[in-house]
């Protein structure tokens, strides 16, 4: 496969693909038969349009297709509690039409879902050939893990604030559209620096940038500013490779390592996780691409609920810093730093083909979801997730 396209392809977010996709009968790929479908993958072939049999088994074995670092867990995974409920009667609608359970997992391609209600296990099923034990690439849902890393570096003093300048930690781009750009601007995707994120155009920015991390903030330093720091959100995948550019600055070590020694670990993560990188002697690419196991996503949720703070009471994240990420930017209300906001409370982290964190504080809710759609976004598949979702807040209410 060929890298740069794979990696220029990824964290699309914009509406790529609109439109209709009914549902189709169940989809499974036999684990035992990845390695044999990504040998038959062409040099050119772009993770953003495989399909079929050959988009699972790549979902599932980035590092068999990239250069990954290791986020490794450690000795003692945290207990996840099961508690199951009977969700047969559960019912969502999406148009006037009606749904269960099984069409949302057939309908939506989903290889995993996990519900955690008050820390237990309520709902846990998998698809497409996934186990509890399948790592699943999670694309843009990274982009919120780095946002904790910044404040996990904020929290040990390796980061000042988020009103730092931005050169202050990549001086590369000292004379650029980056002077005078805090990374408050970048959390929030609000720099004000021109991108072009349609990857339908082949000569859009997220199609054409550079995959090396020098060359590529040589390439956004060259863009023109287009708008006030802070004044308009444009969303931007290159942008936040420079979030993760200026945590591994400040800390001094790769982000797989930091993650791990900041959350994975002390938190209890029960496997390790792979992080696509730049190259075989890279940095890990701070949009996109941490392949985790869906419990392990369940239990950053409980991370998440708990405000950052280990069992000891060792504050990981500064005291408000979820407070303050969670706050929706001047930009977008429906923002915040690498985090969607959904109306009441609740908080996503989001990736294309269906990938999701839903965190519902004031219920003690937690929705983790493995997906494959068919298209990188959609808006039908957009409306069964948060019909269902919905769906599920409402059953666990009862």
């Amino acid at each position: 496969m060929c890298i740069r396209q794979f990696i220029s392809a990824l964290g699309v977010v914009a509406a790529l693909f609109v439109g209709s996709v009914h549902a189709e009968a169940p989809r499974y790929v036999d684990p035992a038969d990845d390695a044999a479908i990504l040998s038959e993958l062409g040099a050119e072939s772009s993770l953003l349009f495989l399909k079929g049999d050959a988009q699972i088994a790549a979902f599932r074995n980035v590092d068999a297709l990239a250069p990954v670092r290791q986020v490794a867990s450690g000795d003692n995974g945290r207990p996840l509690p099961e508690a199951a409920r009977d969700f047969s009667d559960l019912r969502y609608a999406v148009d006037g039409a009606h749904y269960d359970l099984d069409h949302f997992m057939r309908h939506n391609h989903v290889g995993g879902l996990l519900v955690l209600k008050d820390g237990d296990i309520v709902l846990e099923r998998y698809g497409l050939g996934n186990t509890r034990d399948t790592r699943w690439v999670s694309f843009s849902v990274t982009k919120s893990v780095v946002s904790l890393l910044v404040g996990a570096a904020i929290r040990e003093g390796y980061i000042g604030s988020v009103d730092d300048p931005v050169t202050d930690y990549l001086p590369q781009l000292r004379d650029s559209a980056y002077e005078g750009v805090n990374i408050r601007h970048v959390l929030q995707m609000a720099s004000g620096t021109d991108w072009n994120e349609d990857y339908a155009d082949p000569q859009s920015d997220v199609a054409s940038s550079p995959p090396d991390m020098l060359e590529l903030m040589h390439f956004l330093g060259a863009k023109p500013r287009v708008a006030e720091p802070g004044a308009v959100f444009n969303y931007n995948t290159g942008e936040t490779n420079l979030a993760g550019a200026i945590v591994r600055a400040a800390v001094g070590n790769n982000l797989g390592a930091y993650l791990s020694r900041t959350i994975w670990q002390p938190w209890g993560m029960e496997t390790d996780a792979t992080w696509m990188a730049h190259g075989p002697q890279g940095g890990e690419w701070g949009g996109c691409c941490i392949s985790p196991t869906l419990r392990d996503w369940g239990r950053l949720g409980l991370f998440l609920l708990n405000d950052g703070v280990l069992d000891d009471g060792t504050r990981v994240l500064p005291e408000g810093w979820l407070t303050e990420s969670l706050t929706p930017s001047p930009a977008a209300d429906h923002y915040g730093y690498l985090w969607w906001l959904p109306v009441g409370g609740r908080f996503r982290a989001l990736g294309i083909f269906g990938q999701a964190i839903h965190v519902n504080p004031e219920a003690r809710l937690i929705i983790a979801v493995q997906g494959a759609w068919p298209l990188a976004t959609s808006e039908v598949f957009g409306a069964h997730r948060d019909a269902f979702f919905a769906a599920v807040e409402a059953t666990l209410a009862d």
